[in-house]
Order: structure tokens, then sequence, then C-alpha cells
């Protein structure tokens, strides 16, 4: 696995890019006042929700809430993951990413990628002097042009035509085999795939970086993939998405099959949003990399009882991915019929029929946690709320997660003709209720989030307890992280904190209208910090006994207490007046 990017680095590029170039050249934005606007790319609005701040290097959408920096975003907008964002971005910063020295494993080489190239441009020109993988290849319906937009070749079926014609060298050999391209003999290595007809698989950067081999004749088996390598981890891969994503810009939904021959056969119908898992259970990596690139996901499973586990596991993966916004639904097609067959015998009109009427995760769900229990009795109600409570709580906090939970309640008691419960006010909009409240610290954090050279107007806080004072650590980390350092912006501050707990609480913060003058934040900054300490004294004096009860310490304690509230108070009044 490769090292961790410096912390150095990613500020250093954010620096040097311009949130707002890089979000104009996908979403064209106008001015608004100090910001930019655009309406939304993350859902669908009739006007503008969606700003773009150069100030703070951040966008936001009022509207759905999508937010970040200029990371966040083409992960968000591309669907790629981490560190494939921020190659992106150093390429067009013309920067180079240091690799740690820790032990860490080293970056796939050019080399390597280049050796991938070269392959599949061999299996496709051997494709081309090759009669029976072409005859084949009409035979399943496919055109010459889905064939060239797939980059489909053929592996002949030579033990080392692929070895020749790369290079039999020491440097050449060794690149190949580190690419899954030819495996290791007794004596001597030799081509891994040979006489199939060849689907190269490409990451979200559109880089080949393993393929897929399908077999012409019977012997052997029928589907062979590229094994395990430093660009190929076949759980965090989706066959076919860089060329969705090419062919469709924006995709409003994407459908997940099983097979890459599922995908190539659903384009050649017109269905361009198709992806595939390379024969594996859906993955919790895959499964965030879909609803990164889409809003809404259809998962494509046989309708036989291999068909409803692979659903079940998919459904269990995709579950924490689930944001408002985000839906799942699932199409189990006829028995004995994959989608490849199936668009061919009734045509594309019937198959979007089907993923029209797929069902949504949340009946696929509670289909699942009924099917073996008497939901007659209260024992398997009881069993059934115990199952299904742990999965719900994988659901992020929001609205979707309230009414599942709201659904499993009706279902524990319909059969007691109970009334419906009482609808409880969902947990984020209590959690944004008590987050709109503006006290000294979540006012001290936002004006530092916001404005991080204010780190050089506090004083030492190591007088706060994170204890008696929720916040404290996370001020003090932030006044550490921006302390000297005037010139950070609010999209470096939180890329900084992306791991930390409070990152979403932050984010929040970071979107307070606040005020724009220097000298008035500064103010602000000041008295935030002065009502902290105010209500750590206020907290301490309540919890001194009463006057008559105190000994000597404790009536000291009381009078420097009394005396450092006054001061407080007359700071705050003096700023104010």
């Amino acid at each position: 696995m490769p090292g961790r990017i410096p912390d150095s680095f990613i500020e250093e590029l954010l620096a040097r890019t311009d949130i707002v170039e890089i979000i104009d050249r996908r979403v064209p934005l106008k001015r608004a006042g100090n910001e930019f606007q655009a309406l939304c790319p993350f859902h669908n609005e009739k006007s503008p929700s969606f700003t773009v701040s150069p100030a703070k290097q951040f966008y936001h959408c009022f509207g759905c809430g999508a937010h970040g920096s200029a990371i966040g975003f083409l992960m968000q907008y591309e669907g790629l993951e981490f560190r494939d964002a921020v190659e992106d971005l150093a390429q067009s910063a013309g920067m180079q990413i240091p690799e740690e020295a820790a032990g860490a494993a080293p970056r796939p080489k050019k080399g390597l990628l280049e050796i991938m190239e070269r392959a599949a441009g061999f299996y496709q020109q051997e494709l081309k002097t090759h009669p029976p993988a072409i005859d084949y290849l009409k035979q399943r319906g496919l055109s010459g042009e889905v064939c060239r937009d797939f980059g489909v070749g053929y592996a002949p079926a030579s033990w080392d035509a692929l070895h020749k014609q790369l290079g039999t060298d020491a440097e050449s050999t060794a690149l190949m085999k580190r690419g899954g391209l030819l495996s290791q003999g007794d004596s001597s290595a030799y081509d891994k795939f040979r006489d199939r007809i060849m689907f190269p698989i490409h990451d979200r950067r559109g880089r080949v970086i393993a393929f897929g081999g399908r077999a012409i004749a019977d012997d052997g088996p029928k589907y062979l993939n590229s094994p395990e390598t430093e660009l190929f981890h076949k759980g965090r891969e989706l066959y076919g998405l860089f060329l969705a994503r090419k062919r469709a810009g924006k995709l409003n939904e994407l459908l997940v099959v099983e097979g890459y021959m599922d995908v190539v056969a659903l384009a050649q119908f017109g269905i361009n949003n198709a992806v595939a898992t390379l024969g594996t259970a859906t993955t919790p990596e895959q499964a965030g990399i879909l609803m990164r690139a889409t809003d809404t996901v259809v998962y494509c499973f046989d309708g036989d009882e291999a068909g409803r586990k692979a659903a079940w596991k998919a459904l269990q993966a995709t579950l924490p991915q689930l944001r408002d916004g985000k839906q799942a639904r699932f199409l189990f097609l006829p028995e004995g019929e994959d989608p490849d067959s199936l668009v061919r015998a009734r045509g594309a009109d019937h198959f979007r029929e089907l993923l029209a009427a797929a069902q949504p995760l949340s009946d696929v769900f509670f289909e699942r946690m009924t099917l073996n229990v008497d939901m007659e009795s209260i024992d398997g109600r009881a069993r059934m709320v115990r199952d299904a409570a742990p999965l719900l709580e994988r659901l992020p906090e929001g609205v979707f997660r309230e009414m599942m939970h709201e659904r499993l309640q009706e279902l524990a008691r319909h059969r007691l003709h109970v009334a419906a419960p009482v609808h409880r006010p969902p947990r984020e909009t209590q959690a944004a209720a008590g987050s709109a409240q503006r006290t000294p610290m979540r006012l001290a954090l936002a004006l530092l989030v916001q404005n991080p050279g204010l780190a050089g107007q506090a004083e030492d806080l190591d007088d706060l307890d994170d204890a008696t004072i929720k916040g404290a650590d996370l001020l003090r980390h932030l006044v550490e992280i921006c302390d000297g350092r005037p010139n950070l912006s609010t999209a470096q501050v939180l890329e900084k904190l992306r791991d930390h707990e409070a990152h979403a609480h932050l984010v929040k913060l970071a979107l307070w209208n606040l005020p724009g003058e220097t000298e008035k934040v500064s103010r602000e900054f000041l008295d935030a910090l002065a009502g902290i300490r105010l209500q750590k004294v206020e907290a301490e004096l309540a919890g001194l006994p009463r006057i008559v009860d105190q000994d000597p310490g404790q009536r000291e304690r009381f009078r420097a207490l009394q005396a450092e509230k006054t001061r407080l108070r007359d700071s705050l009044r003096g700023r104010n007046n």
C-alpha cells in the first residue's frame, strides 16, 4: 500500500490551487458578490444554491449539503479516491507527491502503467487479425464501435506472443510480472492470457490497470481476471465506471452488474450507465465509490438464492453510504437470465422497464428481516427488531435513518394494532438546532476556522480544561494548527482535520455568516475567548459550597473567582462600547 501523503504537501497543494478555476472547468460559475454560484452538480435544482468561496477556498451547497475543498470536489464530482484526487490536482499544479520514507511501499512506477497500455494496444491489434475472435464477438451481437470504445482485444493462443512483443529483457519481463501479464513456470515466464477476448480494466482516471479475459474455447476457466497487483485491487475497482462517466458526464444513476460482458452488451443497446464488480461480492469500498459517483445505484442480480445472498451483501455494504439524497434499489432478474441475455432477447426498452420497477433498498431490507421470523408472535417480532436494529445503526444520521427506524417500530407493533409511534424530530434536525446556538465556544471555533490568522491573538489556553469546557481541546488544536500561519485558508484547515471526529461540526461552523471587517472579527474572537473563560469561572463558582460553609482555602478561591468574573465582564463591556 502507498504511504500517507504528508500534511505539508496537502497544504502546499491547496495553496497553489484555485478552487474557483477547478470547479468552473466542470460547472460554469457566475459571480455573486464576493462568491460564485451555480446550479448544484450533485442534485437537481431550479435555482442556484451551490456557492464557491474564493476567500475560504471552499464550496458548499445549501440544498443538499455537499461541501469541501478542491480535493473534496474532485472526489465527489469525478468519483475519485482521495489519493487520485490529490494526484490530479498535483499534476495540474506541476507538483510531485513525495513518498513517505518510513517503510511505505513505492507508488506504481510510470513504466508499469506504460506496459499495461502497450499490452492493451497489442491485444487490440491482434483482434483485427484473428477472424475467429471477430466472429465470436459478432455472434454475441457486439459491434466494432462498441468494441473500440471499450478497448476490446484478443490474446492469441500462444505461450509467449505478448512477452515477445513487449520485450523479453529483464526490465520488461519484471514489469509484465508486476502487472500480472505473465505467469512464472518452472523454467521461464509465459503469457497469462491465451486465446481469450480481452477487456481492459481502467481505473477512475482512465488508465489501464488490469485485464479480464473471456475464453473462446471450452477448455480452462470461462473468465480469467488479472491477479491483485500494486495497480489493481479488485475490491476497489468497478469495470466500466470511467467510460460511463466519460459518456454520460453527470451520472444520475448507476447500474451494477456482475460481469464485463454484461456491461458491454448493455452499452451495445444504448444503456451506458452500467458497471461491474468483476465477479466479486460488492465491497464497502465499491459502495463508497458508487455513491460518490451518483445519487442512485441499482444493483442487478439473478433472482435465485445465490443472487439474493449477493444482494444482501451489497445492501449491507451500502448502508453506511446512504446519506440523505442517496438511494439504492435492487433488480432481480428471472432465473437463468443475466443482463446480457435479457437485453438481447427482450430489447433495451423492456430492460429499462425492469429497471424502473426495481425494489427500494428499504423493501429488500425488511423482506429479509421478516423472512424467517414469526411475525404473528411477540417473540418473533422481538427477534426481528434485535436483528435489524444494529444494521440500521450503520446508516448515517438523517431523515432516511429516522424513517427506517420508524418503519421497524411499525412492523414490530402492527400485529397488536397499537397506534403509530410518536414522531421524533430527526437527530440531524436536533443537532442542527443545537449547533445554531452561538455559544462562545462555537463562535470562537467558527471565527478561527474562517479566519486562521486569529490564532495569533489567542492567549495561552492551557487554563481551559476540556473536562469542564466542552470543545477546549479542539480549540487548542485549531490554534496550534493556525498559529504563525495567517495565510491558511478555511479549506486548508478543514483538509488537515479531514479524519477528525469534529470535522462535520467544523464544516457547519465554516458556513456561519460572520462579519467581514477585520477589526470586528478580531473583537468578536477576543470576546468569544473571554466568554469561554467566564463560563469556566461561573461553573467553578457554582461548584463551591455556600459562603457560610466554606473553609479558609475555599473562601480565598471564591474571592479570586469573583474578581476574575468581574474582570471578564468588564472586559466584554469595554469592547462592546
